[in-house]
């Protein structure tokens, strides 16, 4: 490494957030990144630790301190070529991800990890900002064509690395814009739009062609789809959510996080809403069930639609503050997370059951909780009452959508109702058909899709060609 004794003689120094007060006020990106020089310093804190468990903690296996070491000496081209070599967006997971790479670091020993998800933030945009990300087209075609299901993070990887082995490629997107649930899923001051639109023109110069608004299995055939190409890749997301069926389940203002939070996401880009039915936050008493991700991202919409408070209910006891690393380190801890939503203006309570939905005139008025221990036993006398005018439910999703595309395939399903595929071949039960991301693992983080997806496409290169470069 460039400065051996870097981590013994610099401070960790991540990015900070412009105020509370003032990001809520907008829904654009409100990080402040480091300047170069920071960021080269924080770089140089890489400690050249023999093993580098940040790899194993990375699902794509990014190869940090690699470009920990070229940010240091200043050579930021090469760093984006070792980037880009096994990550398509950087751009995303420099947002979005949670960086379980970080948690991996050695220095997270002393909870002083490098600073990993802002060097690979800052290499990917001096990468846009210098012109130095172009399209890639390749230097000859195969003559096979294939057809990508779902242009989520999964899709895009798998999308993008067929494309550029030269076979002609068909991504269709139910929604008017490709991203999935990047586009629609996730809000954009946490990662705005236009990242997602840049890379689209990027793989459309690359030879990809996109098709916005075709729903498969409803507005083209499933069996037209299988017939019309040599392989399919199924990398749909698992949209079935978690449901919470009690008493008053079907009073006005109980949504899914999901029918909620692409609805601002439209807003913002100036999308129309594809219902009728506007779901607002705009001066009423908000209560969100589930403590995760998702149920961030509904606090943090809230707060900027003007919600008269949010509460977050969580069914799971309070984890520590810290984890013991003696017993959990390189591994990714269960401790207690605070997201940017979380101080924006909302209030959480752990170990708390939702037993009913109270409303008066067809719309939900409160919920009637109770308190439960580790073993999820309800605690007498515990019993109290929450105030909600809107109710949503962000307790996770179980499975992809069944119904259409996957019952009319044909193809078999795990115990957990996803695309039953390996992680080697990633084939379906059916011939020519493939599976990969939250399609085929379930529920999971943008960085696990990006990899499946990758994976997938050189499974797919390899069952076509016979052969394959590309990188698993």
């Amino acid at each position: 490494m460039g400065k051996v004794t870097g981590f013994l003689e610099i401070d960790r120094h991540d990015r900070k957030y412009k105020p509370a007060a003032d990001r809520i006020r907008h829904y654009r990106e409100f990080v402040i990144p480091l300047s170069d020089e920071t960021t080269r310093s924080q770089a140089s804190r890489c400690m050249d630790c023999g093993i580098p468990f940040c790899h194993n903690g990375c699902p794509v296996n990014n190869q940090i301190p690699d470009w920990n070491d070229l940010v240091y000496h200043g050579e930021w081209r090469r760093a984006l070529v070792n980037l880009h070599s096994t990550n398509n967006f950087p751009e995303f997971t420099g947002r979005v991800c949670p960086a379980p790479c970080e948690a991996s670091c050695t220095l997270n020993l002393q909870d002083q990890p490098v600073t990993i998800k802002t060097i690979e933030c800052a290499i990917i945009d001096r990468g846009f900002e210098q012109g130095w990300v172009v399209p890639e087209p390749p230097k000859r075609k195969t003559g096979k064509k294939i057809a990508v299901v779902g242009s989520g993070p999964a899709g895009l990887a798998a999308a993008q690395q067929l494309a550029r082995a030269g076979h002609d490629v068909h991504v269709y997107e139910k929604q008017a814009k490709a991203g999935g649930l990047l586009r629609y899923g996730i809000p954009d001051f946490k990662m705005e739009k236009r990242l997602i639109d840049r890379r689209v023109q990027q793989m459309e110069a690359e030879g990809a062609v996109f098709h916005c608004g075709v729903h498969v299995g409803v507005d083209l055939s499933a069996a037209d789809l299988v017939a019309g190409h040599d392989a399919v890749v199924l990398a749909g997301g698992a949209e079935q959510p978690r449901d919470l069926s009690i008493p008053g389940r079907e009073l006005r203002g109980v949504h899914f996080a999901m029918d909620f939070l692409p609805q601002q996401n439209r807003r913002v880009s100036g999308e129309p809403l594809s219902t009728n039915e506007p779901i607002l936050a705009a001066g009423k008493h908000v209560v969100v069930i589930g403590g995760g991700d998702t149920g961030s991202d509904c606090i943090g919409t809230s707060v900027r639609q003007g919600a008269l408070s949010v509460t977050q209910l969580e069914i799971m006891p309070l984890p520590p503050e810290k984890e013991n690393k003696l017993q959990t380190w390189p591994d990714w801890p269960l401790k207690l997370r605070t997201s940017s939503s979380h101080d924006e203006g909302s209030s959480r309570e752990f170990s708390v059951l939702t037993r009913e939905f109270e409303g008066a005139d067809g719309a939900v008025k409160a919920l009637r909780c109770v308190r439960v221990d580790g073993k999820m036993q309800e605690e007498p006398g515990s019993d109290f009452k929450l105030k909600a005018d809107l109710v949503l439910l962000a307790m996770g999703f179980v499975s992809p959508v069944r119904e259409g595309l996957l019952e009319t395939l044909g193809v078999d399903l795990d115990s957990r109702g996803n695309v039953a595929a390996d992680t080697r071949a990633y084939r379906a039960s059916r011939e020519k058909i493939f599976a990969c991301g939250d399609m085929r693992r379930g529920q999971s983080l943008v960085v696990w899709a990006i990899r499946e997806g990758r994976q997938c496409a050189h499974a797919v290169d390899e069952f076509l060609m016979g052969e394959t470069n590309l990188p698993r």
